[in-house]
């Protein structure tokens, strides 16, 4: 997959997808099962920056749309030029650097400077434009629209399983909620009562679950692993920086410096400080037990 930055060109006949694209919700799903259908390489806008923490950051999105089979991704950083563009110039741009036979936007796409353009515009200036119906939740649950807002707006509420129900495809790995990083150093002291872990850098701009202790899987250079991961500071040990920690059920070795995406998938329990290591190895173990019952 190539990555674009705004202005870069892409010359070769494609379908581009419009959008914010600041993840792959099942919204936007189906707007690439659309852009597919015709056969020719599908690119896919996203905005970087604007207001607020992002769902997926800038390189979780890049992963992303590789797994979904996109040719590119064009890169659109929310700067003031970008906001104060007008719609007709940000279309002529558009399609000067972006050869698109088709087009494929949601009913509700705006752009430009006032939210002022929309598919009708962008008739003026590309071959042909597909609309894709807004996708809602389901009668039953009052038919609101997916979008990245109600995506949001379970993840601070804690609800990962109704998250990940907007998220999730067959493809696990390439759909559910992640939070990927750096692994770094940390204090080691996790090795001295029997479970060490790994310690993740993450973008200060990424939306994160409500701190706690969490059961999920972690994808690794090594393969995959069960894991337990606390989101939040570690009072046992006098820590009160928020911190990502994860111990990977059945892995061992070095892997600092590498790539890894966290998936939590249930929460255990909030942060506790514990009267010493001993009382807190009590618990990580009933924490695997925990754990290892959803594998079998």
């Amino acid at each position: 997959m190539l990555t674009l930055s705004y202005g870069d060109r892409f010359s070769a006949p494609c379908v581009l997808a419009l959008g914010g694209f600041d993840g792959l919700h099942l919204g936007h799903r189906a707007l690439l099962a659309r852009a597919f259908e015709g056969g020719l390489p599908v690119g896919i806008t996203t905005i970087l920056g604007g207001k607020g923490k992002a769902l997926f950051t800038q390189y979780e999105r890049e992963f992303l749309f590789s797994r979904a089979g996109v040719a590119f991704v064009y890169e659109i950083g929310f700067t003031e030029d970008v906001e104060f563009t007008s719609a007709e110039q940000f279309a002529r741009q558009l399609f000067d650097c972006i050869a698109a036979e088709k087009v494929v936007c949601g009913e509700d796409f705006r752009f430009g400077r006032g939210a002022l353009g929309t598919p009708q515009l962008l008739r003026e200036y590309a071959k042909d434009v597909l609309v894709q119906e807004t996708v809602c939740l389901p009668s039953g649950e009052g038919g609101r629209k997916i979008s990245t807002s109600s995506c949001k707006a379970l993840l601070e509420a804690g609800d990962l399983s109704g998250l990940n129900a907007l998220l999730q495809t067959d493809d696990f790995y390439g759909s559910a909620y992640f939070v990927q990083g750096t692994v770094e150093h940390g204090r080691e002291v996790g090795r001295t009562y029997g479970f060490p872990t790994l310690n993740l850098s993450v973008p200060g701009d990424k939306l994160l679950p409500p701190d706690g202790v969490y059961g999920g899987l972690a994808s690794t250079p090594q393969g995959n692993f069960p894991t337990i991961v606390n989101f939040g500071p570690r009072p046992t040990f006098g820590v009160l920086e928020r911190k990502i920690e994860a111990y990977l059920d059945g892995f061992s070795g070095d892997i600092y410096g590498a790539t890894v995406r966290i998936y939590p998938m249930e929460f255990y329990r909030g942060i506790q400080k514990f009267s010493d290591a001993d009382a807190l190895r009590m618990q990580l173990n009933k924490d695997i037990e925990r754990l290892r019952s959803k594998e079998n």
